[in-house]
């Protein structure tokens, strides 16, 4: 729809304005003004109507960047048409901002690409494009943009800081000790059924599977004796407390999962990712904690955890009440290690037996004291 400038306003109502009164009071003269305000009107339609004939196509790169680090988009634009088009000025969507980008003049079929860097300074799943031209009349009267072109996806990740990988916590594999769980010898739990990937196991192949999507799709299986390393962040926070947060959960799954431990990341907001470990562990990971928005619960432990497997545990908060002491302290005959990050003052958790309580100021700072502890 074309929207009217200031400009096009005032020759509206003045289209207008003149029409009634030379039809009032019979004046043509004022009937003719108004007849070619109105065709002023009908032309800049006309001009801001069509739409452009060009082709665009775009790339991000690195699709997935931690928060801070430089992404770049390469926007391509190709005229299919045979006659030249001039050069013109279009905006390129990066989430809820607006690129501008001059587009330079194209020949018949010619292609231009145009490179650009990316905000990569909020967390998040941002969509990019599509390309906004804003096309205007030659009087000035009337705009109108119309969008272009595909999508990309760019992933900001969370901030990772280097941390040690977490110990192996309680004997529980068969090779370590005695096994608590009355289960058979040898058994192993199925993850998921995913996409193959170079190294699987082919014995592991899953043909229904393969035969129903059309690629090679295997089952993921982890041996569910092998300790558990387990992160609660605390999702109720706010503003910077919480981009914290976020870092500091993500550096300690990311530390076990590139480990090879199996990895769970928890949220008092419901989040629940339950990894096998490895390199291929830390996508998902990374990607939960990219969109994680604030929740509103109340409480910090969230139903269920207690029952989980038993390995470490890691907690990520900026405080609580004696009620999110008293959960966490009923964790710690299911935990061990059972560390608590607590971004600010710890006096609320402190002097919960077996757990460790650290006091930190930032993710860094909790990346600094974890590699102290050497746990």
């Amino acid at each position: 729809m074309i929207r009217l400038t200031r400009r096009g306003a005032v020759v509206l109502a003045a289209t207008v304005g003149l029409f009634v009164l030379g039809h009032w009071a019979g004046y043509p003269f004022f009937l003719a003004i108004a007849g070619a305000g109105a065709g002023a009107l009908i032309a800049a339609i006309v001009a801001t109507g069509r739409r452009p004939r060009v082709v665009v196509s775009r790339q991000v790169y690195p699709d997935r960047v931690e928060r801070g680090r430089p992404a770049a988009a390469t926007l391509r634009v190709r005229n299919p048409a045979r006659r030249r088009r001039g050069a013109f000025t279009a905006g390129d969507r990066v989430g809820a901002a607006t690129r501008t980008v001059a587009i330079r003049a194209l020949g018949p079929n010619a292609e231009t690409a145009h490179n650009y860097e990316l905000p990569t300074e909020r967390r998040g799943r941002h969509q990019v494009g599509p390309l906004v031209l804003e096309r205007a009349d030659p009087f000035g009267l009337g705009y109108r943009r119309l969008t272009t072109g595909e999508t990309a996806t760019l992933w900001v990740h969370p901030r990772v800081h280097v941390m040690s990988p977490p110990g192996g916590g309680r004997p529980r594999h068969h090779h370590e000790g005695a096994v608590a769980d009355d289960r058979l010898r040898g058994s192993e739990d199925l993850r998921e059924v995913r996409e193959y990937v170079h190294g699987d196991e082919i014995r592991h192949l899953h043909w229904k599977a393969t035969a129903r999507t059309g690629s090679l799709m295997v089952r993921d299986y982890v041996d569910p004796h092998q300790p558990r390393f387990t992160v609660l962040l605390d999702s109720r926070l706010r503003g910077p407390r919480l981009e914290d947060a976020v870092d500091a959960a993500a550096s300690l799954a990311g530390s076990a999962a590139r480990a090879d431990r199996p990895t769970r990341l928890v949220s008092s907001g419901g989040l629940d990712v339950d990894t096998g470990g490895g390199p291929r562990a830390v996508r998902p990971l990374l990607d939960a904690l990219c969109v994680l928005e604030p929740s509103s619960g109340p409480a910090l432990v969230p139903e269920g955890l207690g029952r989980s497997g038993v390995g470490g545990l890691a907690v990520v908060t900026a405080g609580g009440t004696p009620a999110d002491r008293a959960a966490v302290a009923a964790l710690r005959d299911r935990y061990s290690p059972l560390i608590v990050f607590v971004l600010g003052d710890a006096e609320t958790f402190e002097g919960i037996p077996g757990a460790v309580v650290l006091s930190v100021s930032d993710a860094a700072d909790a990346a600094r004291r974890w590699n102290a502890l050497g746990l």
